[in-house]
C-alpha cells in the first residue's frame, strides 16, 4: 500500500501537474478564536501547512465561516476579523503560503512549492443585504461565497431551514449576477433544492457545491440529489465531495441532522465583545470535541464514485470540510491522509488522469472560468 501511494504521489507530481484544491476548509475559525500557527504541525485539528503538504492538498480554499447568529453589520464585522486572522498568516509567512486570486495565481504560487491560498465567504447573510459590501469582499481577495448557510438569510432558501423566498428572491438573483460580473464563485452548498434551480437559471458562470455529498446514498437535505448532479454538470460545476460522517454514512445521518437543528437553533441576545465570546464557546463546543463516528475511508470513495458516475469525472472535486466537522471517518483523520484517498480511488479503477481531476483541475477550470484568469 505504501509503495502505491508513493507511485501515485509521484505520477500527480511529474511535469508540474501535481495539483491539490480542497474547496472547503474551516481552518480560519482556529486561527482566529485559538490562535494556532498554520506553520507548525499542530497536536490536534485536521488542517495545517505542514499537513497540507504531507496530503498533497497546496490550493485549500480557506472559508470565512460567520455563524448566522452574526446579524447585519455584526455578520460584516466578523467577516473583517476572520480576513484579519488570514492576513496575519499570509504576512507571517510569505515563504511557506500566499494569498491566490486566480487560476494563474495557483498554477504559479504551487510551482514553488507554496500554499496557494483562495479565499471563500460561507453565507450569504455575511454581506449584510449589500451589493457594495460583496464588491469590497470580491476587492480583498474573496472569489467564492456560498449563498447560505443552516438558515435562511433575506434573499435565500437554506437546505435546513423552512422555505421562506421559494428559492431566490430578486434580489439574490441580482447577487448571482453580479457575483457573474466581478468574477466570484456561486457556490451553492447549504441551499435548498428550489435555491440551487433558481442558481442553475440565474447564473451564467459554472457553480461549485463546495462541500457536499451525494442525497442518493446518504438521505441529507444538504447533500445533492442526481437530477441536481445531473443539472450541476450542464451548467459546467462542479460537486465537492464532503468528508462530514453524517453526509456520507446513513449510520451518522441522524446525529448530523440533530447537531445541525441545535446549530441553527442558537439566537444568543448579545452584540460585539459578548457576541464574540459566545462563538469562541460555541466553537469549542460544536467543533473542537472529537465526536466518534462510523464511516469510513470507503464511504468517501463511494460518494465520489456515485457523483461520478452520475455528472462525470470532469464535474467531481474534493470539498473536505476539515476544522468544520466536529468527527472525521476512519481513514481519513485529517487532511495528510488524502494519499490514502487517492489509493483507494486507484485500487477501485480510477487512473492517474481521473484523479488529477478529481483533486484539483476540475475545480480548477471552474475557478479559471468565473475569476476569468
Amino acid at each position: 500500500m505504501r509503495a502505491l501511494i508513493l507511485l501515485i504521489l509521484i505520477a500527480l507530481s511529474c511535469n508540474g501537474q501535481r495539483l491539490g484544491i480542497d474547496t472547503h476548509i474551516d481552518t480560519p475559525q482556529r486561527m482566529l478564536m485559538e490562535g494556532v500557527d498554520l506553520s507548525k504541525r499542530l497536536p490536534d485539528g485536521h488542517v495545517d501547512i505542514p499537513r497540507l503538504r504531507e496530503g498533497g492538498m497546496n490550493a485549500p480554499f480557506f472559508a470565512l465561516w460567520v455563524p448566522t447568529f452574526f446579524k447585519g453589520s455584526e455578520a460584516v464585522r466578523r467577516t473583517l476579523d476572520l480576513r484579519d486572522a488570514m492576513q496575519t498568516l499570509l504576512d507571517q509567512h510569505p515563504d511557506k503560503i500566499e494569498l491566490a486570486l486566480s487560476a494563474a495565481d495557483i498554477e504559479r504560487i504551487t510551482k514553488t512549492r507554496k500554499i496557494a491560498a483562495m479565499l471563500s465567504l460561507e453565507g450569504g447573510h455575511q454581506i449584510a443585504d449589500d451589493l457594495r459590501v460583496l464588491r469590497m469582499y470580491q476587492r480583498m481577495g474573496i472569489r467564492a461565497m456560498t449563498l447560505t448557510h443552516f438558515r435562511n438569510n433575506n434573499w435565500a432558501d437554506s437546505s435546513t431551514d423552512k422555505p421562506q423566498h421559494n428559492g431566490l428572491t430578486d434580489f439574490g438573483k441580482q447577487v448571482i449576477r453580479e457575483m457573474n460580473r466581478i468574477g466570484m464563485i456561486v457556490d451553492i452548498s447549504h441551499v435548498s433544492d428550489k435555491t440551487f434551480y433558481d442558481a442553475i437559471e440565474v447564473s451564467t458562470k459554472p457553480l461549485l457545491a463546495s462541500h457536499s455529498s451525494c442525497r442518493a446514498l446518504t438521505n441529507m437535505p444538504r447533500n445533492m440529489t442526481d437530477d441536481m448532479l445531473r443539472a450541476l454538470a450542464r451548467n459546467g460545476g462542479v460537486i465537492s465531495i464532503n468528508f462530514n460522517p453524517g453526509f456520507i454514512s446513513e449510520k451518522d445521518a441522524e446525529a448530523s441532522r440533530k447537531s445541525i437543528s441545535a446549530q441553527a437553533a442558537k439566537e444568543p441576545d448579545v452584540t460585539g465583545a459578548a457576541l464574540d465570546e459566545y462563538a469562541r464557546k460555541s466553537h469549542i463546543e460544536d467543533y473542537r470535541t472529537p465526536r466518534p463516528a462510523a464511516a469510513t475511508i470507503e464511504d468517501a470513495v463511494a460518494h465520489i464514485d456515485h457523483a461520478v458516475k452520475i455528472a462525470g469525472i470532469d464535474h467531481v472535486g474534493i470539498g473536505s470540510d476539515y476544522d468544520g466537522i466536529s468527527g472525521v471517518p476512519k481513514g481519513l483523520e485529517d487532511i495528510s491522509k488524502m494519499p490514502a484517498l487517492a489509493a483507494a480511488l486507484k485500487k477501485k479503477g480510477y487512473s492517474d488522469k481521473d484523479i488529477e481531476k478529481i483533486w484539483g483541475r476540475n475545480a480548477l477550470r471552474v475557478i479559471r472560468a468565473v475569476v476569468g484568469k
